[in-house]
């Protein structure tokens, strides 16, 4: 009898708990938002366990955001097979033509137009446009643009709105696609509209503040939570947080408080943001301040979010499960809390801290899509340094980018392509030619001829292939995507240049290594000039640099592809008007890309010596102190590209082993010893 009743008892101890397990697991599910399925559309999640938020809210409250009709989209089932013609895309690609303005042109939509007339997709002629470029009405008296000559029911039109438009449209988008800032969930059509950030007014053209975040792991005494309040100010509470900060039912907060005004970023971990319209401007002033954005129940589209993956930046929680939600935020590993902070700044430095990044990264989802199976993939969306600067017209494959390397553990292939700019001497550099030539890694010579002279007619015999490339008379020339290029690797030399076959191999050795810089052997330095109120370089010889010669450096073939085809036409043919700005262009298009200063190798004092005093009037020699006429130079560069990219190092990589005492013959790198 007491042995029966014993087993009695254990089995309703194991009934009890089981009964409890299965309770608790769908409590669970309910604290972690699941992640978009691969492949469709990122929507908001939509909770599956209703019926267990009995405990956690009032039965008003769960009838109120229970499933709703759905409303009527907006231009019925548009699509993009069905409302899209890309037959008008295949010739040229995407062109994009923006309808003039009736009447004044507004500040917003002067940075609007200044960003798409700046991008490689615009074009004058209508008729050759594939997508046509309505800008949405911005005009303080309310009165709206007539509906355009070629609307066609809107069919390959995209109406853009960054900002809320203040008069009503007196036309029918029909078949025309919508990019506006944050529309609702209700009334977005994925695949086909684009989802835009809300921004303010005095939102920068180009270039863009930096992200604000110095330290990605949180510090002691940093707020854990910040609440987006309205007015554009946060509610900052300290890391001991046990209440609840946004449905006002909270008993008492214990954390001290402080109040940020618009103009201000939050200092705190996390940023949470509830779902209501007014607060979806607080959703860039986070990232901008690296704090994770946790999303309450939006009612909003992310921008972009056709192409970026939110879930590695942001969260998405139920406003109704706030103890919940505050017990994940407190026990999140920190390496997870890293991850989604320094994700912050990427997204904030790639897509969203210009107009013109978000005006070009819209085009690109365009683009995207017109492309189909060749255009970006995940990966050059979400990673560094972003899909606008990893144009799909050089390749699909990651691989082929020089900074996608060290991500996918690979090195590119061990050749290289030289590239002499010439034209001026009488004869051949022979000395310069036979010394690339004898290097192992050496693939081909290509002399790019920029003289009205003709080339000579006998050149050197070397053990690699050499071609001679009639140039345009241009210095940009130099930095055009031949076809002929066979390898990765370039080694841009000037004629002038004189240089050991040693130093060629160690400078591309370390080049493999670092595939995404500029490894060169004469530098420049840049610094800010009080007197003159504006940027300078030198060619002096100081601890710090900034910027490598093109007369002789190793950089990757791409930056050819984005120097000709992603820069402005303006900065462009301010080299050719001034060619000792082409060095400074080069430098900023890298240092805007990678965020990461040039490499220097040595060099030895006999070249320096032998440098011709001054240019020659057919092109870039080894330039020394830069002249004054051409320091303006680079205030123009900096002004065209917003901001300042370039980064001082005091690096320099010398062989390691080469003064070892060791007989001659055993060292690798023998002309590096020599005075």
């Amino acid at each position: 009898m007491q042995s029966w009743r014993r087993r009695s008892l254990w089995l309703a101890l194991l009934a009890s708990w089981l009964l409890v397990l299965l309770g608790l697991f769908p409590l669970l599910r309910l604290a972690v938002p699941t992640s978009p399925r691969a492949g469709a559309p990122q929507g908001w999640p939509r909770w599956l366990d209703a019926e267990l938020l009995q405990s956690f809210a009032k039965p008003g409250e769960l009838l109120e955001d229970g499933p709703q009709p759905p409303q009527a989209l907006r231009g019925g089932s548009c699509n993009w097979g069905a409302c899209f013609d890309t037959s008008k895309c295949r010739g040229g690609g995407l062109k994009v033509f923006v309808y003039p303005a009736a009447g004044p042109v507004s500040e917003t939509r002067h940075r609007i137009l200044a960003s798409v007339e700046g991008s490689r997709y615009h074009t004058l002629n209508a008729a050759e446009a594939c997508l046509l470029l309505l800008l949405s009405p911005d005009t303080p008296t309310g009165e709206c643009d007539p509906v355009p000559p070629q609307w066609d029911g809107g069919r390959n039109h995209l109406v853009l709105s960054l900002h809320p438009a203040p008069c009503p449209r007196t036309f029918q988008l029909g078949q025309a696609m919508v990019a506006e800032a944050s529309p609702t969930v209700d009334t977005f059509r994925p695949g086909f509209d684009v989802a835009l950030p809300l921004l303010p007014e005095a939102h920068p053209l180009r270039g863009g503040a930096p992200g604000q975040l110095r330290q990605h792991s949180p510090r002691p005494g940093v707020a854990l939570l910040a609440l987006a309040e309205d007015g554009g100010r946060w509610h900052v509470a300290g890391t001991d947080f046990s209440a609840c900060p946004w449905d006002g039912r909270c008993e008492r907060d214990r954390g001290p408080k402080q109040t940020y005004p618009g103009a201000m970023l939050p200092n705190a971990t996390f940023c949470l943001i509830p779902g209501r319209s007014p607060d979806v401007l607080h959703f860039l002033q986070a990232l901008q301040a690296g704090c994770i954005p946790v999303l309450l129940s939006p009612r909003w589209e992310l921008p972009f979010s056709e192409v970026i993956d939110w879930t590695k930046a942001a969260i998405v929680a139920d406003e109704r499960l706030p103890l919940q939600v505050l017990t994940a935020l407190q026990e999140m590993p920190l390496a997870r809390v890293l991850a989604l902070r320094q994700q912050t700044q990427f997204l904030w430095d790639a897509y969203f801290s210009s107009v013109e990044k978000i005006i070009h990264a819209t085009l690109e989802i365009i683009q995207d899509r017109i492309f189909g199976a060749s255009a970006h993939t995940s990966l050059l969306w979400n990673s560094p340094p972003g899909a606008i600067l990893a144009l799909p017209t050089f390749s699909p494959s990651p691989s082929d980018f020089p900074f996608y390397h060290l991500q996918q553990g690979s090195r590119p292939l061990g050749r290289f392509s030289a590239l002499i700019w010439g034209g001026a001497p009488s004869q051949p550099p022979l000395k310069l030619i036979q010394a690339v030539a004898s290097s192992q890694h050496c693939a081909q010579i290509l002399v790019l001829w920029n003289s009205e002279k003709p080339p000579p007619t006998r050149w050197p015999k070397t053990a690699v292939p050499l071609t001679v490339i009639d140039g345009h008379r241009k210095v940009s020339d130099r930095f055009f995507p031949y076809s002929a290029i066979s390898t990765d690797a370039i080694l841009s030399l000037d004629a002038h240049s004189s240089l050991s076959t040693s130093e060629v191999d160690f400078a591309f050795v370390v080049w493999q290594n670092f595939p995404e810089r500029m490894v060169g052997f004469l530098t420049w330095s840049h610094f800010w000039d009080e007197a003159r109120g504006g940027w300078g370089y030198t060619a002096k010889r100081t601890n710090e640099f900034s910027m490598v010669l093109t007369s002789a450096a190793f950089y990757h073939r791409y930056y050819h592809t984005l120097f000709t085809h992603s820069l402005p036409k303006a900065l462009r043919t301010l080299a050719d008007e001034a060619p000792t700005c082409v060095d400074v262009l080069m430098n900023f298009l890298v240092a805007s890309v990678t965020k990461l200063p040039p490499i220097k190798v040595p060099y030895g004092m006999r070249h320096q010596e032998a440098r011709p005093p001054s240019l020659e009037p057919g092109g870039p020699g080894l330039r020394q102190e830069p002249q004054p006429a051409a320091q303006n130079c680079i205030n123009q560069v900096a002004a065209g590209f917003g901001h300042m990219p370039l980064v001082s190092s005091r690096l320099r990589l010398d062989p390691v082993l080469f003064k070892d005492p060791v007989s001659v013959l055993r060292k690798k790198y023998r002309s590096l010893e020599k005075p």
